[in-house]
Formats: structure tokens, C-alpha cells, sequence
């Protein structure tokens, strides 16, 4: 790995704990049998690329999910099964960022929408009694307001030029080894997190 400057952090799976099966699991509660056709780690139907580009609004995202799913759930019940996935901030994850970005210029890259957004601020919150967690970054990026997500590799070159950051000099992390894939098509240098790391262990 060369000199690094700089490190892009993605949100969840390495920052924030991240269940999938939670929120499959609560919309087969609700009878939507085929939610991980739909959304999953690793790949987004059309409709939640628009929710996570900002491109659609929480209201029309629901209204256009019921009709997906050929059903009749309020958006309150939506709501809570699609926030199941979210977990908690570790400690450790907390007491690493506070050191890190004494070493690097640090930044976050996540996959998300205003739904989840607002959820996890809470659960920060709530850990926390601290008010913005983007604190801890130069910038924190979020693919609904960037207009752009992983693993395209434009959403990574987008970012970079924003933030006038050369390639060659910037660690990507993530859990997913597609957006790692992106991440690398667009000249980052990448660590690809694994299930049985954490990211305050990788030696930074």
C-alpha cells in the first residue's frame, strides 16, 4: 500500500453494526416474501437506487414500495422494518475515529437515504448524548445528497473532486466487495473489511 493521506470510511458493516436478514426478516413478517430480490448488500432495484440518490421522496418511496410489493402496510410499518438492519456504534469504533483523524484526513462514504439517516443520528444520539456524529469527519457524504451511490465509479470520482483529493493517496474502506471493486475502478487504494474484522484493528 503507498503513502495515504486521506481515508474514506463507509458507514455500515464498519462503522455502524449492519443486520440485512433483520429487515428481510421483518418485511417476510409483513408478507413481502421477495424483500432481498429487491435490496440487498450487494445489489439495489431501481427503486431504492432512486431512495438512496435522493432522487424520490419517503413519501412517493412508499407509495411506489406497495405497489412493488402488491400490499397494504402503512408507512410506519415500512418504516420500522426497514430501519431493522441498524444496530449500534460500537465503542471501540468511537474511541478509533477520535484517533484516527489525528493521523488522516478522514471522510465517510455511505449508501443511505434520509429514512436511515434519521434513524441512525438517533441511535447516536442516544449512545452518545452527542448531536452529529458527521462531526468526527472533514466531510461525511451520504449517497442522497451526493446524488450518486456505490459501486458506480463515478459516485467515488465525484467525491473526490469535490473534496480535491488525489486517488493515489486515498484509502477506501468497506465491507462490500462490490463497492470495493468501484472504489478500485476509480483509483483508490482500498481495504476491503471482512466479516471477522474490525476497523480499529486494521493498524491505521
Amino acid at each position: 500500500m503507498q503513502s495515504i493521506k486521506n481515508i474514506i470510511f463507509d458507514l455500515g458493516g464498519v462503522l455502524l453494526t449492519l443486520n440485512y436478514n433483520r429487515t428481510e426478516t421483518a418485511f417476510i413478517d409483513l408478507g413481502v416474501y421477495h424483500f432481498a430480490q429487491l435490496y440487498n448488500q450487494q445489489k439495489a432495484s431501481p427503486l431504492f437506487e432512486q431512495l438512496e440518490m435522493g432522487e424520490i421522496s419517503n413519501h412517493d418511496f412508499f407509495e411506489a414500495f406497495r405497489k412493488v410489493g402488491n400490499m397494504n402496510l402503512s408507512d410506519q410499518q415500512m418504516e420500522q422494518a426497514w430501519c431493522a438492519m441498524l444496530g449500534h456504534f460500537p465503542a471501540e469504533v468511537l474511541t478509533f475515529l477520535a484517533e484516527v483523524k489525528n493521523r488522516y484526513n478522514i471522510y465517510l462514504f455511505s449508501n443511505t437515504n434520509r429514512i436511515h439517516h434519521s434513524a441512525f443520528i438517533k441511535i447516536y444520539e442516544q449512545q452518545t448524548g452527542l448531536k452529529n456524529f458527521d462531526d468526527f469527519f472533514i466531510k461525511a457524504w451520504y449517497s442522497h445528497n451526493l446524488g450518486s451511490r456505490k459501486p458506480y465509479p463515478k459516485a467515488y470520482t465525484k467525491l473526490l473532486q469535490l473534496e480535491n483529493l488525489q486517488a493515489s493517496e486515498t484509502l477506501f474502506i468497506d465491507d462490500s466487495k462490490v463497492n470495493i471493486d468501484g472504489a478500485e475502478a476509480a483509483g483508490l487504494q482500498t481495504i476491503w473489511l471482512q466479516t471477522s474484522q474490525n476497523v480499529w484493528q486494521l493498524g491505521l
